[in-house]
């Protein structure tokens, strides 16, 4: 390396190291989170809820029966009941995992 690009290395790091020493920090006054949070934080809490809970439930129940005693049933008819059952199995597992594991988010 030549003389002159040592002497502009060193005036570069020099000047650097000043302006790192002069400039004043990034102070963050808050935790401000994104705006869709608080939204998602109530659906969250909606769908792990005693009441999603107690939901789910009756949901299961009533698939299950219906599936059991329903007799004949069209495919239409049988589909919509196992989505029914389907969909309150997750919001019951969900609502579950969070009372077990105190999980304060959405799990699924």
């Amino acid at each position: 390396m030549s003389v002159t690009a040592t002497r502009w290395l060193t005036v570069g790091l020099l000047i650097g190291g000043i302006s790192l020493l002069l400039c004043e920090p990034a102070l963050a006054t808050g935790a401000q989170g994104m705006p869709w949070e608080t939204p998602m934080q109530k659906i969250t809490r909606s769908l792990t809820g005693p009441v999603a809970m107690a939901i789910s439930l009756l949901g299961v129940l009533v698939a299950g029966v219906s599936l059991i005693f329903g007799g004949e049933m069209g495919d239409f008819t049988r589909r919509i009941v196992m989505l029914v059952f389907v969909i309150s199995m997750v919001v019951s597992a969900s609502a579950l995992l969070s009372a077990l594991f105190n999980t304060s988010g959405l799990v699924l």
